[in-house]
């Protein structure tokens, strides 16, 4: 049986290195990223110089080894030593010597060589293109974005108790009138957290800027100014929120609208709604996002 045609040149490679060039097309995206600020929607701006150092060293060592890797030729012999005095023993008159010949056993023929399966293999190097070809087009063509609504539905709203913690009663007891306008959505909803005694925010003005994310308990008359607290990366981002007593809000703004709203805290009138203090607010407007939209 004549041998399977050797593998192109071409194939040899991406069949072989599909791993580094997937790995470049990766760099080439968080440099890109690096460079137009908006890495910090992926991870906290600390891992920035890291990141984008740790990318440089492995596209340099991604280049390296195609640098250093030839593809072989087309010959499928290629590899296998042919010393030109031919060190197999073959007969020149055309005939195997009788120790080449194999043996017969019960008049049974001798079982042939069954070729390597290509099938595998050919699927492996299809599966491995596409995967390469749908990564480089989903970090090309899809536009970066921020964590949504739905995700912050997904991850309960100010479920994360250690970042709810950072600013306390104490902390902001006696601050002026201007602090607390400055106070982001973070503290203000570590403070509905740790206290519900109405005398502690009479007189408070709270100005905040983030998305909507609707009540899961009550989503006609409450919504959440809502915000994401990012540790390390956005996969670790939990989403903290002020709860807005608000009936009919959804004939002014839309989940996932960018919006900031300022008012005062009173008693929740929401006879579903679990949060016992919301914010009233006194005007809600529409805003673009933020060029650093996550809290840290």
């Amino acid at each position: 049986m004549s041998p399977s045609p050797a593998p192109r040149p071409w194939r040899r490679l991406l069949d072989r290195w599909q791993g580094v060039l997937l790995t470049l097309v990766v760099g080439v995206a968080t440099l890109w990223l690096a460079a137009t600020g908006q890495l910090v929607l992926y991870i906290h701006p600390r891992y920035d110089v890291f990141t984008v150092v740790m990318i440089i060293i492995g596209m340099t060592l991604s280049l390296a080894t195609l640098a250093f890797s030839p593809v072989r030729g087309d010959d499928p012999h290629d590899g296998h030593d042919h010393d030109a005095g031919h060190d197999h023993d073959h007969d020149h008159d055309g005939r195997l010597d009788a120790a080449e010949v194999p043996a017969v056993e019960d008049g049974l023929r001798p079982r042939r060589r069954r070729p390597v399966a290509t099938g595998a293999r050919r699927l492996a190097f299809s599966v491995g293109v596409a995967v390469t070809a749908a990564v480089a087009i989903a970090v090309v063509a899809l536009p970066p974005a921020t964590l949504t609504s739905a995700t912050a539905g997904q991850r309960d709203v100010n479920s994360s108790t250690a970042a709810l913690d950072r600013t306390t009663v104490a902390d902001a007891t006696g601050a002026s009138s201007d602090a607390y306008r400055s106070f982001s959505v973070l503290d203000w909803a570590g403070l509905l957290r740790q206290t519900t005694d109405l005398a502690f925010y009479e007189g408070k003005t709270a100005d905040v800027v983030g998305f909507v994310t609707p009540s899961d308990t009550d989503p006609d008359d409450v919504f959440y100014v809502s915000r994401f607290v990012i540790t390390c990366c956005a996969v670790d981002a939990q989403p903290v929120g002020v709860p807005v007593y608000l009936p009919g809000w959804q004939d002014q703004v839309a989940a996932d609208d960018w919006v900031e709203v300022t008012g005062g805290f009173d008693t929740n009138r929401s006879s579903s709604s679990q949060d016992p203090v919301a914010l009233v607010p006194d005007d809600v407007t529409t805003v673009g996002q933020p060029s650093d939209p996550y809290l840290y």
